[in-house]
């Protein structure tokens, strides 16, 4: 292919959403006369896509330099010198002057993130005077972690915790590798480019026989997907088993400080660029849930890590070493273990171990993605450590999309929190030597993530990642116009505030009608949707509420408890080791208490549970009410998806409600003040 010549579009195969990038939302690039500049395979993406815009909106587009005479409305370029060396290859700086808007990148990828700019702008982009504004993105790698399965699982299924149908990848033990589904992944690959995802991670983290052998005999079809997404930027990283030497390599040991396996390592890691030469790294979870990892030899993970970083290293990649270790065979009755200490207690006396293309993959919460947690404190303690935050897109325990609960607020306070109080960096900050990483939500399904409403979960990965501080509600607000594109319609404030309207407050209402007061789980084991408030409480996975006749919560205070609250720095670790002092949303989480504790908001524990989950279900059939007054301004085809959606969820959140204030009724015999019927 020719410097010049665009690359196409790919065929959304029919019947699939086209998400945030219908056609409408390219009119108004598409009408106007657009020159680019620049070379290298990014730009002859940003070339298919002016041409695709223009082909179908009336525009025109070309290529190199300005044509004696010939004036355009649209420069898109890459600069060189100074532009280069301030923006960076990710960045790109917008000017409007002259009737003419300029996008001039720091490399190929920044023209393809300016381009995607301009279509959110829309026509903003080319209206009167624009003063010269730079966008670089914070984080790096913004990444997507799939949890899908090559082979069926057969409890997990093909996609572990996935609740959008089947994988784009994979099917059936196999690659997909027909036209149609290479077009889908490449589609897939131009919806997370459009909204700042670069990476993506085509495997489960729970490494099965079928998934291990990507590494080696099966490379070839992770190299085919790779070559669908490379188009859009985004690179492909693959999840290995720690233990792949003795499975795949025939060694007697995994040991990460035999020189047999440093060598083999080596070896497979050769053979994995040569089939894809701009490969990203591997993603580990090691000594977990069952998955084999260093402690098996007496190593610490930083040796664990280190040895493949040191694989690694010739190349450019990077190493993603999961911190999500803790024990799952605790005893209920031994209060004295505490789950949530597990990731610092075995991470942060290593800090400043690991390799320098090491990243430490830490969840946002110190127990696992629950609708309400307080902020790791590993992310605060390992300022000699490239650390990654993880996030779980994927509604594993908010909802499984079947329930609507946009997460860009959760998503927003964590990545704001300040581990070290006022003044100093926030978890934004302190993730930019690793970046952002989520679980993904999307699958086969037509609106590629089940729910439609989810699709905002994914786009607001995207977009956080490429700022941490953004406003949430400005992010949802894109989205709205992108997948929506309210002015086309004969009511264009009635849907944006319809669409708000469900959506912005979506996540506190889950958490009403849930699990109270940060105390977690309640969940039904093994699946997770819906409640069963004892289902863990008995178990060996440390995920218990103590709830008894005098009270509820885990006391995780230095004081009386766990010790977990030490685990902060100085100003948070006060702050949570006091009852008195600690957040009402984070309370149960923190302390045991009794029914009667006034909560800062003046409400018992006991009445607040009660009210929330009233008002929790009050909120959700309201939300279906404000849907259902939207038909006729949404795609027939969404909208009615949506009202499916929203029947489930308010049959959900009425069987919360039922569970949970049933439960609480019986255990403390304390009835509500409000005289409402409890089941």
């Amino acid at each position: 292919m020719s410097a010049s010549e665009p690359v196409s579009v790919p065929e959304l195969p029919g019947g699939v959403d086209p998400a945030w990038l219908p056609p409408a939302v390219f009119r108004p690039l598409g009408s106007r006369r657009t020159l680019i500049s620049g070379t290298g395979p990014l730009v002859d993406t940003v070339h298919g896509e002016v041409a695709y815009a223009c082909a179908r909106f009336g525009g025109q587009v070309a290529r190199g330099v300005r044509a004696p005479g010939v004036s355009y409305d649209v420069v898109l370029e890459v600069g060189e010198g100074g532009d280069r060396d301030a923006l960076g290859d990710e960045g790109f700086a917008l000017v409007r002057a002259g009737g003419v808007t300029r996008v001039t990148a720091g490399g190929q990828a920044g023209l393809l993130y300016g381009l995607f700019h301009l279509v959110r702008l829309g026509e903003a982009a080319f209206r009167g005077e624009r003063a010269r504004e730079t966008h670089r993105p914070a984080l790096a790698p913004r990444m997507l972690d799939h949890w899908d399965n090559v082979a069926v699982h057969p409890v997990m299924g093909q996609v572990e915790r996935g609740y959008a149908g089947g994988s784009l990848f994979w099917r059936d033990g196999l690659a997909r590798s027909t036209p149609e589904e290479l077009a889908r992944v490449r589609w897939y690959g131009r919806l997370l480019a459009a909204c700042g995802v670069n990476a993506v991670a085509v495997n489960n983290v729970n490494v099965h026989e079928a998934e291990a052998r990507l590494l080696t005999d099966r490379v070839g079809e992770v190299a085919a997907i790779a070559d669908a997404l490379r188009p859009y930027g985004i690179r492909t990283h693959l999840s290995v088993s720690f233990a792949a030497p003795m499975g795949l390599g025939g060694l007697p040991t995994a040991d990460p400080l035999h020189e047999a396996v440093t060598d083999w390592w080596a070896e497979t890691t050769g053979r994995v660029y040569a089939a894809i030469p701009d490969f990203g790294g591997y993603v580990v979870k090691a000594d977990s849930e069952g998955q084999p990892g260093p402690f098996a030899y007496g190593r610490s993970h930083a040796d664990g890590a280190n040895l493949l970083a040191g694989a690694l290293a010739p190349y450019g990649g990077t190493v993603h070493w999961r911190a999500f270790v803790y024990d799952h065979r605790q005893d209920w009755r031994d209060r004295s273990t505490d789950r949530a200490r597990a990731a610092y207690d075995h991470f942060a006396p290593l800090d400043g171990e690991f390799a320098p293309n090491a990243v430490l993959q830490v969840k946002h919460g110190p127990l696992d993605f629950q609708v309400r947690e307080p902020l790791s404190p590993v992310i605060g303690a390992m300022p000699g450590t490239r650390l990654a935050v993880e996030i779980q897109a994927t509604q594993e325990y908010t909802g499984q999309q079947r329930h609507a609960c946009w997460l860009g607020p959760m998503w927003s306070e964590a990545l704001r929190f300040r581990p070290e109080g006022e003044g100093r960096p926030s978890v934004g900050e302190l993730a930019r030597g690793g970046g952002l990483v989520a679980v993904s939500n999307a699958g086969d399904d037509p609106f590629w993530t089940g729910h439609p409403l989810a699709q905002a979960n994914l786009y607001t990965v995207g977009r956080l990642a490429w700022r941490p501080d953004a406003d949430p509600r400005a992010v949802l607000r894109e989205w709205i116009e992108l997948s929506f594109v309210p002015e086309e319609t004969a009511g264009p404030e009635r849907l944006r505030g319809g669409l708000h309207a469900v959506l912005d407050g979506s996540w506190r209402t889950y958490e009403k009608y849930t699990a109270p007061l940060g105390v977690g789980f309640m969940v039904q084991p093994g699946h997770h949707y819906g409640p069963s408030v004892d289902g863990y409480e008995y178990s060996p996975w440390g995920t218990y509420h103590f709830a008894d006749r005098d009270g509820v919560g885990v006391d995780r205070s230095r004081a009386t408890g766990t010790g977990f609250a030490g685990q902060y720095a100085k100003p948070w670790a006060e702050v949570y080791e006091s009852p008195g002092t600690c957040p009402d949303e984070l309370l149960l989480f923190f302390h045991h208490v009794p029914y009667g504790h006034v909560l800062h908001s003046g409400e018992t524990v006991i009445q607040h549970i009660y009210d929330t989950h009233f008002d929790g279900v009050a909120e959700a059939e309201e939300a279906r009410r404000v849907w259902a007054g939207l038909v006729g301004l949404v795609d027939p085809a969404r909208h009615a998806r949506v009202a499916e959606r929203y029947e489930e969820q308010v049959r959900g959140a009425r069987e919360w409600r039922d569970h949970i204030n049933t439960y609480f009724f019986r255990k403390s015999g304390v009835p509500d003040a409000r005289g409402r019927r409890i089941h």
